[in-house]
């Protein structure tokens, strides 16, 4: 009796083209149609960022809670947690305080609030649920996490004593942090971060000069957060007895990994590594013959924590062969071989513009994957 072709379809979304799940259908049909009867495994990939609670539903078998709460300019909208495992849940940042969330003409992380944020991961828990999983990506904010910690009841202070509300121009006035009350059912909760930057809180590498201009901070709306960013770690120092810039991901989020860190006690991990370790991906590819990764940019960020790296590793470890298919190549791309990717291929070639392959990112996707599949039969 022959054994089926086992094959793993693990690729992040092309931004602007190709979800993960679309990759995994179309590889799934060229396999299907190259070898007739084969075991196709479809593995959603995010990064910690908007997309990351889809892709763990989508592994994990889970469950969206519906729950209402406040955006970035603390305006009331329809958000969801995600639950799976008996008692797990998973809060996705952009579920409630992301950039897509505000106009274009209204983005200014001076005046935007994580306190959303902080509304879903108290619904989580007023609902029992003690391990917590928190993608910090994709916000509108800058705030330090000030607002998110708000919802769950820490409470910020001016030098008057008067209560702050938590959004980016707070940072400026905060002077003391009140812990007591914050909501005692985090008191026995395992929190866990994905995050996939390792920037400070502060400085040139920081929340805001690095992230606030996306976010629609200008110069001066920079300058004001920065000052304020300082202060704020200096009453954090003051609190707390350390220093968030020696802390890797402090800055993320607009500054959401320090709070996290430091006020719940979080554990900070890779956004891929959590997301593989959530999937179980290392049963998933146990005995499989190849595994097919990929993502729209292949360069050398790819191998800094990344999703192709993640996997790539995992592959390498198992001892299974691992293809990345990708959407184009920047400088750097072959460090990725490094990590376990034994092929390299690209949507876009000597023939096909990457405007081409954008555009037409299905046709020469499928394209693509039928080639390799072919090659794979030999």
């Amino acid at each position: 009796m022959v054994n089926k072709m086992k094959l793993v379809f693990a690729s992040d979304s092309f931004k602007g083209s190709l979800s993960s799940k679309k990759t995994a259908r179309i590889l799934t049909k060229a396999a299907t149609e190259t070898f007739g009867e084969c075991e196709c495994v479809p593995v959603v990939i995010a990064d910690g960022g908007e997309g990351t609670l889809d892709a763990l539903m989508n592994t994990t078998d889970g469950v969206l809670i519906p729950t209402r709460v406040h955006d970035p300019l603390m305006r009331e909208i329809n958000s969801v947690y995600g639950v799976f495992g008996g008692n797990r849940a998973v809060v996705e940042m952009a579920q409630a305080s992301g950039l897509t969330l505000v106009e274009s003409a209204k983005r200014n992380p001076l005046y935007t609030s994580s306190y959303g944020t902080g509304e879903l991961i108290r619904s989580a828990l007023i609902t029992g649920y003690r391990d917590v999983t928190i993608a910090i990506g994709g916000s509108a904010t800058n705030d330090g996490g000030m607002g998110a910690m708000t919802a769950l009841g820490i409470r910020f202070f001016d030098k008057d004593g008067r209560l702050l509300d938590g959004r980016g121009d707070d940072l400026s006035r905060v002077c003391d942090i009140d812990t007591g009350r914050l909501i005692p059912e985090a008191g026995n909760t395992a929190f866990t971060v994905m995050c996939d930057v390792t920037n400070p809180l502060c400085g040139e590498h920081g929340a805001t000069y690095v992230y606030g201009p996306q976010k629609g901070a200008g110069r001066y709306e920079l300058e004001a957060l920065e000052d304020g960013m300082e202060n704020y770690r200096r009453v954090l120092i003051k609190t707390f007895g350390v220093d968030p810039d020696e802390i890797k991901g402090a800055g993320a989020a607009g500054g959401m990994g320090a709070a996290l860190r430091l006020i719940l006690g979080a554990d900070m991990r890779s956004g891929i590594e959590t997301l593989l370790d959530l999937a179980g991906f290392n049963t998933l590819i146990r005995d499989a013959d190849y595994i097919i990764t990929g993502e729209g940019r292949l360069d050398g960020q790819s191998s800094a924590g990344k999703a192709v790296q993640g996997i790539g590793d995992r592959a390498k470890k198992a001892g299974v062969p691992c293809i990345a298919l990708c959407g184009c190549l920047g400088d750097g791309y072959e460090h990725i071989k490094e990590h376990g990717i034994t092929r390299i291929e690209a949507l876009a070639d000597d023939s096909i513009t990457p405007e081409y392959a954008v555009s037409h990112a299905e046709e020469v996707y499928y394209q693509r994957a039928l080639k390799i599949m072919e090659t794979l039969k030999g």
